[in-house]
């Protein structure tokens, strides 16, 4: 499948929202400028954010539904009007076409469909309006902190090896060497520019690159577009001026593997492209599941059919295929590449499209990001989606729309064929475009996070979040007014208002026979809601990638009387809001405020909560861990009332089981060191500083770090010895004897001999002797590391089974974060992943008095 830091962002498992060919519906004011082929934000699953900075966070909650009990009923001043249900329409399901060609889509494939904003892809289709604004959904692993992924190993050395014992007290603990650097600077001086006008800027950062490595990289880097000065471009037609760039590159064409790599059906051999799709999922959770392996098989049957097995084989029976040889195969492969093959095989593929990473926009270079097309395989899609498994036909040249500017050279595919069309609409930021044959989803290639135009679009989205404050105060009391309307359409549209407001329910519409059964506060059946007398209603159902929703909530009497009668004389299967769709109700809101949509609500209320939870907090004299901590928490409680929830980590358990013999390590160092104290002068053993008993720490623990710690000197010294040797070898010189391998492993065995009779001893000696004050000093420095290390074990629990990237990328206003970090001296980088720096440079310039 595909990988990279460029590549669709789970094109597997996003589909893309649909517009023409031409261009038209790509875009609107806040057009795509992002590098992947985005969503909308109404497919972003917000469920259970508060809508004031009043309103309680709610405890998570497992409660069991009750027979529904009713100890009131409506009287006619609470009934609509009567009117007849509107009849919702089913779409479809999308035809699957045949692979005549094995994994070769046909040329010239379905039209291009049109996609509103206002519509929640996640949720179906309906009538639609031009795509307006889309967010990106980036990859857990592009939001790892940045201060973990690039801060060199000299600064590490300086900040942890100072709280650590020195190799003579500690050698049952991983030992560090390094040169010491000095400390660099977070928050070089910006130069401010003349506006929009590119500007050379200084790093903000350590985490960028090293010394002169990467020179040309970072020179390209430092000329930044600072378009926030010259204010974003809201006037929704002309997006660029000249455009230029690589077109996409397509995947290599299919190796075969070698003649006697092959399935097995029945004992006979079959070897074809299909089949290694399947065996590269084979120890996969995918290859466990039966609509998975169900829509596999039935595509794969129909690619035999045009191109059946030469040895006449009929395969009629997916339980009596065995692809355990071609996956084995694969995997040795894969391993067999040595690590000096694997840096030259990336260097290769590096300067393969080094040309297409970046494209020329009004004669500035900016970065290009899913600029590869998705090579053909199984499609994996998100929680119960009905097509998981079905077959990922091969894009072809033929397939793929671009759009340049008028004067610019038409891109040279690097594969054989033409390209389907050529336009020139500088009123969208898409620069390629084609449709994937599972779900008829339409793919775009948009600029990097980080450019110019996504940046423009970010900015608008939370500003318009921002001036929902102005408005929504009267908005509440219009809709609330109106859950009494004698009109049935406007009672209901009042209800689901209320919903979406006070619950942050996604805004919905109807779903495809061939779409996950996902659903929305527009889109909600009877089924998914039950009244409790006397104001109770519990919400139970499927929201986005399939992630339940089960939330039971006290509403005002009138939501509860209101739902009572959505319900009457309607079937479990019944829309609860057969009046209401996703397209009316966005229409009713931008009466209200203009261009306010259902999903601005979620932004406002996730941010507004945010800001809040950060203001509550009490920082005074903290540490840094503790800040973080609180930031984690604030952003836990917003995820967790975002419904954007995550199965826990299949290595969770093993990682903090790791976590726990880490901190039980650094409590062995601290005892130790105290030990030798007490060796020193029995007379601390009285101050209460020293007086801390390890009670974890016990004997059998003490025997099992000590021996494992004494296995990884030794490995480490014989890695060390051996590449010694290889040197002195490639210098033309004599190796090492070996000998002189034994004789240090020796002195290993005996350090550890010397450990071995200090254990159940209150006293400890060192190699080398250290006067008592360097001893307390580290002594003090580990108990602050133990401190320290005992908060990320907390919050790393705590946070196993919530997702906080999809909330800092989508819903939380990056100003805040920026903002409370210059507030409590918090290096950004320790919250914003790089990706996320380089997505938001807009909101990195904001003061301390900045409030969303």
């Amino acid at each position: 499948m595909a990988n990279g830091p460029a590549y669709m962002s789970d094109d597997d498992d996003r589909p893309l929202a649909s517009a023409p060919p031409n261009g038209k519906g790509a875009n609107g004011i806040n057009g795509h400028a992002n590098g992947s082929s985005d969503l909308s934000e109404d497919d972003m699953p917000l469920s259970q954010t508060t809508h004031t900075s009043e309103t309680v966070l709610p405890p998570r909650r497992n409660l069991k539904r009750k027979k529904p009990v009713y100890a009131e009923s409506s009287s006619e001043d609470d009934t609509p009007l009567a009117s007849s249900p509107l009849k919702q329409s089913t779409s479809a399901a999308v035809y699957m076409p045949g692979a005549a060609d094995a994994t070769k889509a046909p040329v010239n494939g379905s039209k291009v469909k049109s996609e509103s904003n206002d519509v929640d892809n996640s949720n179906g289709k309906a009538k639609r309006k031009p795509v307006k604004k889309k967010v990106k959904q980036e990859d857990d692993s592009d939001n790892e902190p940045l201060s973990k992924k690039t801060t060199s190993r000299k600064r590490k050395v300086k900040e942890e090896s100072d709280a650590e014992m020195s190799d003579d007290v500690k050698p049952a603990s991983a030992k560090k060497s390094a040169t010491k650097k000095p400390k660099q600077e977070v928050g070089a001086a910006v130069v401010k520019p003349q506006k929009g006008k590119a500007t050379k800027v200084e790093s903000a950062s350590p985490v960028e690159g090293k010394g002169k490595k990467k020179q040309k990289e970072e020179d390209d880097d430092d000329e930044v577009y600072r378009w926030w000065d010259a204010g974003p471009d809201a006037d929704g037609s002309v997006k660029w001026q000249t455009l230029e760039h690589s077109g996409v590159i397509f995947p290599p064409p299919y190796e075969p593997l070698p003649s006697h790599v092959k399935m097995k059906y029945d004992g006979q051999s079959i070897s074809e492209e299909v089949t290694g799709f399947y065996a590269a999922l084979l120890e996969t959770d995918h290859a466990q599941d039966a609509t998975f392996n169900k829509n596999f098989f039935s595509d794969w049957k129909k690619v035999l059919q045009h191109h059946p097995p030469r040895n006449g084989i009929k395969i009629t029976s997916f339980e009596r295929c065995d692809f355990r040889p071609m996956f084995e195969a694969a995997k040795a492969k894969k391993k067999a590449m040595t690590s000096a093959e694997k840096k030259e095989a990336k260097k290769a593929k590096d300067e393969m499209e080094a040309k297409y990473t970046t494209c020329l926009l009004d004669g500035r270079r900016e970065k290009v990001g899913n600029f590869r097309v998705e090579p053909p395989g199984l499609f994996r899609g998100r929680g119960e989606h009905p097509k998981k498994g079905s077959l990922k036909l091969r894009v072809n040249t033929e397939d793929i729309t671009l759009n340049i500017g008028k004067d610019a050279p038409i891109p040279v595919p690097n594969v054989p064929g033409k390209w389907k069309a050529i336009q020139n609409d500088n009123t969208v930021t898409w620069l390629a475009t084609w449709t994937e044959n599972v779900n008829q989803n339409h793919k775009y290639v948009f600029l990097a996070a980080g450019s110019s135009l996504k940046g423009q679009s970010d900015m608008m989205k939370f500003e318009k979040a921002r001036e929902l404050k102005n408005h929504v105060d009267r908005i509440r009391q219009n809709y609330t007014a109106d859950l009494k309307s004698k009109v049935m359409a406007e009672r209901q549209r009042a209800t689901a208002m209320y919903f979406i407001d006070r619950l942050a329910l996604r805004a919905g519409n109807e779903k495809g026979e061939d779409e996950a059964d996902t659903v929305g506060c527009c889109s909600l059946r009877c089924e998914h809601v039950t009244l409790e007398s006397p104001n109770f209603i519990v919400f139970d159902f499927l929201g986005k990638d399939s992630i339940r929703y089960y939330n039971r909530v006290p509403v005002d009497a009138q939501v509860f009387k209101n739902i009572r009668i959505f319900k009457e004389n309607k079937t479990d299967e019944d829309n609860l809001f057969d009046r209401v769709t996703t397209a009316s109700l966005n229409k009713h809101l931008t009466q209200e405020m203009k261009g306010l949509t259902a999903k601005v609500f979620r932004t406002y209320n996730a941010s507004i909560t945010f800001q809040r939870l950060l203001d509550e907090s009490n920082l005074e004299g903290a540490t840094l861990q503790e800040k973080l901590n609180a930031y984690n928490k604030a952003n836990r409680l917003v995820a967790i009332l975002c419904n954007h929830q995550r199965s826990v980590p299949k290595t969770h358990d093993q990682s903090m089981e790791k976590m726990r013999y880490k901190y039980r390590a650094l409590k062995y160092d601290r005892m130790k060191l105290r030990h030798v104290l007490f060796g020193l002068d029995a007379k601390f053993k009285k101050q209460d500083e020293f007086k801390e008993d390890e009670s974890d720490i016990d004997e059998d623990f003490i025997i099992e770090h000590e021996d494992q710690c004494k296995a990884k000197e030794i490995e480490k010294l014989e890695k060390k010895f051996a590449k010694d040797n290889e040197k002195l070898v490639e210098e033309g010189q004599k190796p090492q004897p070996d000998s002189v391998l034994k004789e240090k492993i020796a002195a290993i065995e005996d350090e550890f001999k010397r450990l071995k009779k200090e254990r159940g001893k209150s006293v400890a000696s060192l190699k080398k002797e250290k006067p008592a004050e360097k001893i307390i000093e580290s002594i003090e420095k580990l108990t602050e590391k133990i401190k320290t290390f005992k908060l990320q074990m907390v919050d790393r629990d705590e946070g196993k089974e919530v997702a906080l990237g999809t909330s800092k990328i989508n819903y939380l206003d990056p100003r805040i974060t920026a903002s409370w970090c210059k507030i409590h001296n918090v290096p950004i980088e320790k919250l914003f992943s790089k990706t996320l720096v380089t997505k938001f440079p807009w909101a990195m310039e904001v003061d301390t008095d900045w409030k969303f």
